[in-house]
């Protein structure tokens, strides 16, 4: 695991932009989803190179919270449970040479449970390596500029946001919160959903890439 965690920090500074800001907008399409259990383990959380500590308990109640933010805003009629286990983690901390400009990353596993059917969706728990987003007050380290827990509370909101991206992937290509189980890529609904949710992902990631540069530009300035 830590050697995942370690490939993660080598590709954080070309990792793409994920947008989390869009908790007041209508949410994606899921099917007939509704959240049902919400469980967050960390039995062998692995703390990274040069990272500040962070307790389990805190790690837990942050993703906890993340997952209730993003997914309770789906209205379907049939449960569905996830578990997640938190399996490593590295918030970048100050003191590091900003050459280095560490980056901060959650390393999880999930899997989705059908209630109805007391069945796993997931023979084998989904892999997310999660990097903090790059922004003028992160490429040099956001060590430097956030405390511990707002580095969390980032990692834990895009995690949640990459969970997401993944249970539409799986609803599209095999139907998983359909009721009649077909894969939602064939309907009308969930084609125009994903189409206006990529065309304003990559709105929100060109701009927030285009600001980050202009402010480094204008703190390389000064």
């Amino acid at each position: 695991m830590l050697r995942r965690l370690a490939l993660g920090l080598m590709v954080a500074g070309v990792a793409a932009c994920t947008r989390v800001d869009d908790l007041d907008e209508v949410p994606v399409y899921l099917g007939n989803f509704h959240l049902g259990y919400n469980v967050v383990a960390a039995p062998n959380l692995q703390k990274g190179p040069f990272s500040r500590e962070a307790s389990k308990s805190a790690w837990i109640a942050a993703m906890k919270q993340a997952v209730d933010a993003r997914f309770s805003r789906q209205e379907g009629t049939r449960l569905y449970h996830l578990g997640i286990t938190l399996e490593a983690y590295v918030l970048a901390r100050a003191g590091i040479p900003v050459v280095a400009a560490p980056k901060s990353v959650l390393v999880l596993k999930v899997t989705a449970w059908d209630d109805a059917k007391q069945a796993r969706l997931n023979e084998t728990p989904e892999l997310i390596t999660v990097i903090e987003s790059l922004s003028g007050d992160t490429v040099v380290g956001s060590g430097l500029t956030r405390t511990a827990e707002e580095q969390m509370q980032e990692l834990t909101a895009k995690a949640a946001k990459l969970i997401e991206n993944w249970l539409v992937r799986q609803n599209n290509a095999e139907g998983w919160f359909e009721d009649d189980g077909r894969p939602a890529r064939y309907k009308a609904k969930a084609r125009a959903a994903e189409a206006r949710a990529a065309a304003s992902q990559e709105e929100q990631a060109q701009a927030a890439a285009k600001a980050a540069l202009e402010k480094v530009g204008a703190q390389a300035a000064e």
